[in-house]
């Protein structure tokens, strides 16, 4: 088997319950195929479609729920920030900092996120090409990141629906060593259907194997045991149990 970086787990934290059950599978799953998966979910998701959609528990409270599963389990941490002075609190408990897509260009968040020393994980916009991610990785290479990933996630088309050009990753494997494909945002249909994305999670596997075709160097999930009864990206999480069966095949080099 090949190494990659892969990333999974909730969109938001909803409960210590789904934490757990999230983790233990994950755990599960790297002892029986030697990853090192990283754990992600998000304290806040600042960005939802609706102002009454559920947001998460909030910094405080969500980075305790992190940090429990990081004792708890050992797994190495990921979750994004949407404002520079969120940077330093959760520098102190996770291993990578996300940058969300459509903040990508923010200066002050890239250069906040670098300070903190941790690898910093830059989504690429839904509006810029691979090429143009040179610019925000610019920056947080000159702010003192020892660490970037970029991530592919799709192109806004004007009919509300995202497509993905795979050419984006070879493009931006020029800038930095590590392109990560988010499996699951890159089949949103984030068209508003009554206040909430909608999306494809079929389409999450051929997703990820287009990917690999294109030589990306990690993968990104999002997991839930019940994704239909997600409180945030419900359509196109990918089901918890199909998750081991997925990485078995993208880390074949056959």
């Amino acid at each position: 088997m090949t190494s990659s970086t892969i990333i999974a787990g909730p969109c938001v934290i909803e409960t210590a319950e789904l934490l757990d059950t999230v983790a233990a599978k994950l755990t599960e799953i790297n002892q029986r195929l030697g990853t090192d998966i990283i754990f992600k979910a998000s304290f806040d998701k600042a960005n939802r479609t609706s102002i009454h959609s559920f947001r998460g528990p909030g910094l405080e409270k969500g980075l305790q729920m992190l940090a429990d599963v990081k004792q708890k389990y050992g797994l190495r941490l990921l979750t994004d920030i949407h404002e520079a002075w969120q940077a330093e609190p959760v520098g102190e408990v996770v291993d990578v900092l996300q940058i969300p897509a459509f903040l990508c260009r923010q200066t002050d968040l890239l250069v906040a996120a670098s300070h903190t020393g941790k690898i910093v994980n830059i989504k690429k916009a839904q509006f810029l090409s691979g090429k143009d991610m040179r610019y925000p990785v610019e920056k947080a290479r000159e702010a003192g990141a020892k660490e970037i990933w970029l991530t592919e996630r799709g192109n806004m088309m004007g009919y509300g629906n995202l497509v993905v050009d795979f050419r984006n990753i070879p493009d931006m494997l020029q800038i930095v060593p590590t392109v990560i494909m988010d499996c699951t945002h890159s089949v949103q249909r984030p068209d508003a259907q009554g206040g909430k994305t909608g999306g494809d999670r079929r389409f999450v596997p051929q997703m990820a194997l287009a990917a690999k075709a294109f030589g990306a160097t990690g993968y990104f999930f999002e997991v839930h045991p019940d994704p239909d009864h997600g409180l945030s990206d419900a359509a196109n999480m990918l089901e918890l149990n199909k998750l081991e069966g997925l990485i078995e095949k993208l880390l074949n080099d056959k």
